[in-house]
């Protein structure tokens, strides 16, 4: 699979302490932490899971398979990189794919299904026109930096 080069949305986490082994490599599971961090703070950018919405909504993962290529570690600054890879009735997919700041060799790819549910959880439900755009389109371009990256330029 392709390297997420270009411009796509972007969120820098610095590793921590305790997300790691004690050779200082980060857990297999912390991956998952890192790229739902990302994607909520991707669909925050395109602005349409906001509380004040009249009809709200939520997300649920269902679905998600991870490839390793390089470890993180300790104090890394990550580059977590996701784009929409489609958008269905009631579901949609995107992939992350997780960079150390500074370097073009990605660490870990992964691809997630997320199943669109009313805020009580009971049910599925469609995915609203303003939610499909909002994720066609993407945030390309857009960092949200929790790391302090920003000597990097990106985009």
């Amino acid at each position: 699979m392709e390297e997420l080069h270009g411009n796509p949305f972007s969120y820098c986490l610095r590793v921590r302490f305790q997300e790691c082994d004690g050779q200082r490599v980060v857990f297999n599971s912390r991956y998952g932490d890192f790229i739902d961090l990302a994607v909520g703070e991707y669909v925050r950018t395109i602005g349409v899971l906001h509380p004040e919405l009249a009809d709200p909504f939520d997300y649920q993962l269902v679905k998600q398979m991870v490839e390793w290529k390089r470890p993180a570690r300790f104090d890394d600054v990550l580059d977590v990189r996701v784009r929409t890879l489609s958008v269905g009735n009631t579901s949609f997919q995107v992939e992350c794919a997780i960079y150390r700041v500074g370097e073009e060799s990605r660490l870990c790819r992964a691809e997630t299904v997320y199943v669109l549910m009313d805020t009580d959880h009971t049910s599925k439900r469609a995915i609203p026109e303003s939610l499909r755009a909002g994720l066609l389109a993407g945030a390309p371009g857009y960092r949200v930096d929790h790391a302090d990256c920003t000597p990097r330029l990106y985009g």
